[in-house]
């Protein structure tokens, strides 16, 4: 665990620190292309055959657009591809403008078929990626069970446990070790490191036993969601995740708890020995 938790962590810092908006615009850029690419392949089909329902090819990229890429660009790629057929393959050619009645049902037909398809082709792309990540979530679950067992210091244990918590939800992540009211030992994975008001808020978080989210009263300034490891043998811990604020899985508590139990068995078998 301690080798593939060295491996994420350059992605988890480089996944932290991409830019959302250069992320959306590519997006949006690719739908745009699948469209285009789409537009080339009608108009070279039609120069050559008489095809009824030639529209359908532009549904192809709203499909490829829903699974891959998002509901936002699959709805672009329904727009741009109603709007390309309308002007490059029906009459009067490289217009908009629609003559011919049929040709406006089958243009706004085109459109509706886009907005289903593209909504049907996001949730079941949304849902692929929800199983494929619960999937992850429980190999890198059954991986930490076993190599935090093995590590030999406490040192070790607070890394694997570091590096869990950022492979789960490829955010920062940090474990710190608690003894008589004091942190002792901190390790972190990701670009961010807790400053002072931030080690008082976990504290705090061990002291009440409960979970401190981040931006909440009284950790309004706090950039971490804490939670309390409590064990029986004198020594408490706390990790934390990092989560951006508008992207908080909901909830994610379950995995979380999972390596806080199993690392306050950890620790209490590691000071019994």
């Amino acid at each position: 665990m301690t080798d593939i938790g060295s491996k994420l962590q350059p992605e988890i810092i480089q996944e932290t620190n991409a830019d959302p908006v250069a992320s959306g615009w590519a997006r949006y850029l690719a739908s745009i292309v699948l469209t285009a690419a789409a537009t080339v392949v009608a108009i070279a089909v039609d120069s050559k055959v008489t095809i009824p329902n030639i529209s359908l090819i532009f549904v192809i990229p709203v499909i490829v657009a829903g699974v891959s890429l998002g509901l936002g660009p699959s709805l672009c790629s329904a727009i741009i591809g109603a709007l390309a057929f309308n002007f490059f393959l029906t009459e009067p050619r490289y217009s908009l403008t629609v003559d011919d009645p049929a040709n406006v049902w089958a243009i706004g037909l085109l459109f509706v078929i886009g907005l289903i398809t593209s909504g049907v082709a996001f949730t079941s792309g949304r849902r692929a990626a929800e199983a494929a990540q619960l999937r992850q979530q429980a190999t890198v679950l059954q991986g930490y069970s076993r190599d935090v067992v093995a590590a030999d210091s406490v040192d070790a244990i607070l890394s694997i446990t570091s590096q869990t918590l950022a492979a789960l939800y490829r955010v920062p992540a940090v474990s710190m070790l608690v003894r008589q009211g004091s942190i002792v030992s901190i390790k972190c994975v990701g670009n961010l490191a807790p400053k002072e008001a931030e080690l008082e808020a976990a504290l705090s978080c061990l002291e009440t036993g409960s979970v401190a989210p981040s931006g909440v009263y009284p950790n309004l300034a706090s950039r971490f969601d804490f939670w309390p490891v409590q064990t029986d043998k004198g020594q408490s811990a706390v990790i934390g995740l990092a989560f951006d604020r508008d992207e908080r899985p909901s909830p994610p508590h379950t995995s979380v708890n999972i390596v806080a139990t199993v690392l306050a068995l950890v620790l209490d078998r590691q000071r019994s020995t």
